[in-house]
């Protein structure tokens, strides 16, 4: 995944309604926005516009089943950034196990 596309899926989950747009998605399977929009404090319009966002990050996929659209979570982008979070993660225990490393010899030679 690119960096862009990884801003992408950060800036899309940074907002706590999208964040409950996919969970539930992932949850529950596909959904119309009328469906979603029934459970929040806001317009089936506003919901659409979050819906739009998560699509442009790739979290959202959206299918016309006759007169209605359907989203559907696509958790692809969602593995991706679990994966950089690992590796960064990773990363910054091993500076941290060599920052130990390195104050507990300074530690030994001063005593």
């Amino acid at each position: 995944m690119t960096g862009d596309a990884l801003d992408a899926v950060f800036s899309a989950l940074a907002d706590p309604t999208r964040r409950g747009l996919v969970s539930r998605l992932v949850r529950e399977g596909p959904h119309t926005a009328t469906d979603l929009a029934r459970d929040l404090p806001m317009t089936r319009q506003a919901v659409v516009h979050h819906l739009q966002a998560l699509g442009e990050a790739g979290l959202v996929d959206a299918h016309r089943d006759g007169r209605e659209v359907r989203y559907r979570a696509t958790p692809e982008p969602l593995g991706d950034a679990v994966a950089w979070m690992l590796d960064s993660g990773a990363r910054w225990d091993r500076r941290l196990q060599r920052l130990r490393a390195q104050v507990e010899s300074r530690g030994a030679t001063s005593s």
